[in-house]
């Protein structure tokens, strides 16, 4: 091959190679490899998961959100409904409470009624069994009096009230004063504290009971003077003498049902 032939062969493959750099540079840049390519795609599955990922986020909060709203109603609701209930047993408590007042008053009026009619019953039958006190006994006010047989002395006479859940004599108010004055009583002994010196007498009046309850031995009381009614006067005598005993205890409520039985036998 001539000289020339090379030469014209150098420069056409010189050619050629210019004509690539330049479609290379025309297209923006250098030619892209195996791995620019595979990079790209790196990134592209990168960006995808990346959105993906933001648009999981996204689900979630809104999810969140929602369920956060919702907890929230229902949160109101129920506090609705518990201020309601709380709010519905306050009346209901309101309404109980009145409701036992007036059971209470109507009980009270019923029995103050019962009352009244037992005494009707009792003025005609002292011994009617609406009566609330023990048989043989007479009932005045808010006491049963029940007088014993026999003898005995002071300190006795205390003891045997005592077994009974009751009491000697006494006067607690005028109205008793005069319930007890119209009896007329003659030697029975009274619930008067003992005393060291002797008297005459004195008139039966309800300050002499106030004083305190004495509490003494057998033997403090061989040497003191205890007192007694006889009519309007009270007398003192040695505390071992004997006299009568009139025993007194609270009277018990009447029981309504004795009055009705009472209306039914036609005692009324």
């Amino acid at each position: 091959m001539s000289d020339e032939s090379v030469h014209a062969d150098l420069k056409f493959q010189d050619s050629d190679k210019k004509e690539e750099t330049q479609m290379s540079d025309k297209c923006g840049g250098k030619g892209s490899s195996p791995a620019s390519h595979s990079q790209r795609k790196t990134v592209m599955i990168l960006s995808l998961l990346c959105l993906l990922r933001f648009i999981g986020v996204v689900i979630i909060g809104g999810i969140f959100y929602t369920s956060s709203e919702t907890e929230m109603i229902k949160s109101n609701q129920l506090q609705s409904f518990k201020e309601e209930l709380q709010r519905n047993v306050s009346l209901q408590q309101m309404y109980n409470l009145n409701n036992t007042k007036e059971v209470k008053n109507l009980a009270a009026m019923l029995q103050n009624i019962a009352t009244q009619l037992c005494r009707e019953l009792y003025s005609k039958d002292p011994e009617h069994k609406c009566k609330p006190c023990p048989k043989g006994s007479q009932w005045y006010k808010d006491t049963c009096y029940s007088e014993v047989s026999g003898y005995a002395t002071w300190q006795q006479s205390v003891m045997f009230c005592s077994s009974q859940n009751a009491s000697l004599l006494k006067v607690k108010n005028k109205d008793v004063l005069e319930f007890i004055r119209s009896k007329m009583l003659s030697n029975y002994w009274l619930a008067l504290s003992p005393r060291k010196d002797d008297i005459n007498y004195e008139t039966l009046s309800e300050k002499m009971f106030f004083s305190e309850w004495f509490e003494g031995s057998t033997y403090d009381l061989n040497t003191m003077f205890c007192g007694y009614i006889d009519g309007v006067y009270v007398y003192y005598t040695e505390c071992t003498d004997l006299n009568r005993i009139i025993c007194e205890n609270p009277a018990s409520k009447v029981q309504v049902e004795s009055v009705l039985n009472g209306f039914a036998d036609g005692s009324l």
